[in-house]
């Protein structure tokens, strides 16, 4: 099964509102197991960034001045996610933003049937916990010490690792084959309509009884022997 783990950086909270995408970053997953192949794009804006959400990504629009527009690298991304489940973190916000700037080219967005929130899944798994990234990692022990600002392809990959965990854990991964290999074991709808094993006799040989009978033979003063008396 593939899937597609991603996150966004924006300049705000609200498309509609007149916010952009600046950066995507994606992460392939096979069977829930990163292969190693990623799409990562920063993108003008076409609009100031504002202080309060260069202080969470640290994009300037220095920095963004010569970045491509997103309809430049739209099919380069297209063709990356493909047909893929696409994993995000609060995906709502993440599925707007890139709807958003496909429908303002004239594009078909992309199916909410294909979308998997990792949020929605954390609050199911632990109810009343807190359910951020950074918590999530905290609580299954993955390392993001490098993680200073919020970068996209970052969080798509530390993503990943929690992903992995909400579905199961780490031993999902240890099946190191390809989607076509994958055979899936089909068990008994009810196991007591098994046929149980026949019985299994053991009768010692005629040896073997020889071989005992010698052997108490020679025991001394054996405890089955003493005078119970005393």
């Amino acid at each position: 099964m593939r899937e597609i783990v991603f996150d966004t950086e924006t300049t705000g909270l609200s498309f509609t509102a007149g916010d952009r995408l600046v950066e995507i970053g994606c992460v392939e997953m096979i069977n829930r197991v990163e292969t190693g192949r990623t799409f990562h794009a920063y993108f003008h804006p076409e609009r100031p960034m504002p202080a309060e959400a260069q202080r969470i990504h640290g994009l300037s629009d220095a920095f963004l001045s010569d970045k491509p527009k997103f309809h430049e690298k739209v099919e380069d991304l297209l063709e990356f996610i493909g047909d893929a489940m696409l994993v995000a973190h609060n995906a709502t916000f993440d599925f707007g933003f890139l709807n958003g700037e496909l429908t303002k080219l004239g594009r078909d967005g992309i199916s909410l049937d294909r979308m998997i929130d990792t949020v929605a899944m954390a609050r199911q798994r632990h109810p009343g916990a807190k359910h951020s990234l950074d918590a999530l990692c905290t609580r299954y022990g993955i390392d993001r010490s490098h993680r200073v600002l919020h970068g996209a392809l970052l969080d798509a990959q530390l993503l990943c690792q929690v992903y992995v965990e909400l579905t199961g854990g780490r031993q999902i991964g240890l099946t190191l084959v390809s989607e076509e290999e994958v055979v899936i074991p089909v068990l008994d709808a009810d196991p007591r309509s098994a046929q149980p094993r026949p019985m299994r006799i053991f009768v010692a040989s005629d040896e073997e009884l020889a071989r005992h009978t010698a052997f108490v033979a020679g025991l001394k003063n054996p405890l089955w022997g003493a005078d119970a008396s005393g």
